[in-house]
């Protein structure tokens, strides 16, 4: 907001005085000694901005290291998968064979028992 001082000055809050020039279009700007600390103002905002610069780009290289390695994780994963898959191929494999041969054995143990109960019968009798 600005208050009028005398002699047709405008002084802001921040210190500035403002004078109508000779050209109606000219204005003239002087920094009031008191509040003369802008330029440590405008340093000191000028040092923050280097430091969130240098967060900034902080930030993008631990994003492009993360998504680095994600893509890597996501790989492995990938190749592990693969490998599950095709040792499920053997096991199944596997275990369908060996079934199949348990069910002989158990059908030759099965026509064995009946063999030897059959000739203790035919045995016994006589």
């Amino acid at each position: 907001m600005a208050n009028i001082y005398g002699s047709g000055h405008l002084r802001s809050r921040e210190g500035l005085f403002t004078r109508p020039g000779a050209n109606s279009d000219e204005i003239q700007l002087q920094i009031d000694p008191m509040h003369g600390d802008l330029d440590e103002e405008i340093t000191g905002l000028h040092k923050k901005i280097k430091q969130l610069k240098n967060v900034a780009q902080e930030i993008e290289s631990e994003s492009k290291f993360q998504n680095d390695f994600i893509t890597q994780l996501q790989m492995t994963v990938i190749k592990a998968q693969a490998g599950v898959k095709n040792n499920m191929r053997r096991l199944n494999k596997s275990i369908i064979q060996q079934g199949s041969n348990h069910v002989f054995h158990v059908i030759l143990f099965a026509l064995l028992c009946f063999f030897v109960v059959y000739f203790w019968s035919k045995i016994s009798r006589r």
